[in-house]
């Protein structure tokens, strides 16, 4: 009887001593979720300190350096020109100097889900509006922006099924420049470029720079 009592603590002794381990993997497993959760949902926002010298924390651009307001385009747009910088499909020409500027940017993006994660965090910021600082008639951008409407909408909101992106709301001086790059094929010049090279006859049709102007200004009153 002596022994049989002698023994219980050693039989005890296993499953008492297990119990702490299985309690610190299940913790570890946990907390490994939860850990994987968070860095998922803030990646995008750390991918994004590398935008921030051009683009600003909040999105908003710096037309000093060419780099235009970008807080809340959709993501599928982002991820796609980014694509587009990543392939050379954008940001070649040696006219193009915003592009050249942003090319490399592009490629510092270290995987496909970088560049998800953070298209995700751009679409995430809230849209900033700035003054108009071009002149320009809007009454006469009217007329001209039917041509626009088709692809981006009546309110410059813009369409995913056309990869037309959202242009209400777009910095004016961005969208002149733009523009001027589609008609002298700067951009859109790519074989690769598809929705480039739809937009460049668009481009092509305003036949002045007061209706570069003008249709941008029109833009600018619109509220997707």
């Amino acid at each position: 009887m002596w022994l049989r009592i002698r023994l219980m603590p050693k039989r005890l002794a296993r499953p008492i001593v297990l119990w702490p381990a299985l309690l610190l993997i299940c913790g570890l497993s946990f907390s490994g979720c939860r850990l994987g959760t968070t860095d998922a949902a803030t990646r995008g926002k750390e991918v994004f300190e590398t935008c921030v010298p051009c683009h600003q924390q909040d999105g908003s651009g710096n037309p000093l350096v060419g780099a235009p307001n970008i807080a809340g385009l959709s993501d599928w747009y982002v991820e796609a020109e980014l694509n587009k910088f990543r392939t050379g499909v954008r940001g070649m020409h040696f006219d193009d100097r915003e592009g050249m500027r942003m090319r490399p940017m592009a490629l510092s993006l270290p995987t496909d889900e970088d560049v998800k994660l953070v298209a995700h965090y751009v679409a995430s910021l809230p849209p900033v509006r700035h003054a108009h600082s071009l002149p320009g008639d809007p009454k006469a951008g009217e007329a001209l922006y039917g041509t626009c409407s088709s692809c981006h909408g009546d309110n410059g909101a813009g369409n995913e099924v056309l990869k037309a992106p959202r242009i209400g709301g777009t910095d004016d001086w961005y969208l002149a420049t733009q523009l001027r790059k589609f008609q002298s094929g700067v951009r859109g010049g790519s074989p690769k470029d598809r929705e480039g090279r739809l937009m460049r006859p668009m481009a092509r049709a305003l036949t002045d720079e007061d209706a570069v102007r003008n249709v941008v200004a029109y833009i600018g009153t619109l509220k997707p």
